[in-house]
């Protein structure tokens, strides 16, 4: 069984498909593609459709998804196991649209990290890629450590929709 995991922010232009983009690198790297599904999405429908923002594009060697911007819904709730939100409003955000996160999937993606409950902030709106990217890569480069330091691969068992944290 694969573990199945969606990245979210507010437009799903910059923040989750960076995230998408940082973890498929990593779990690459690690030659694991085969042991992920790994996606992004809104909260709004501000961006539906969109390409990522052209601020997320980095020269660091780690290519963009190609990705169009597509709202959460609940039906998607049963498609993924981790569904990791960038920061507080949109963790608030998930909770209401995902009817409470009645399995528990619902987790910030710095809360894999030494600084649990932080926010990464919107490059949208700070205009501070560089910033985001870090943090994104903070956050990623945890949660693969995490999977990999777990009984999931320990085992090679994945019960699903158990999290790591």
């Amino acid at each position: 069984m694969k573990i199945r995991v969606a990245f979210v922010c507010w437009g799903n232009i910059c923040r989750s498909t960076l995230s998408e983009s940082v973890f498929t690198y990593k779990v690459k790297e690690k030659g694991l593609s085969d042991q992920f599904v790994i996606d992004s999405f809104a909260t709004s429908t501000e961006e539906i459709g969109n390409p990522p923002h052209r601020g997320t594009v980095k020269e660091v060697g780690i290519p963009l998804v190609p990705h169009r911007a597509k709202q959460i819904t609940f039906s998607d709730y049963d498609n993924f196991d981790y569904i990791i939100g960038m920061d507080s409003i949109n963790i608030k955000y998930l909770n209401r649209m995902l009817k409470g996160d009645p399995d528990g999937k619902v987790s910030k993606l710095l809360d894999y990290t030494s600084r649990k409950g932080a926010d990464i902030a919107d490059p949208w709106y700070t205009g501070d890629f560089e910033t985001a990217y870090e943090d994104v890569t903070e956050g990623c480069s945890a949660l693969l450590s995490i999977f990999l330091s777990s009984e999931i691969f320990q085992t090679g068992i994945f019960s699903g929709g158990k999290n790591p944290l």
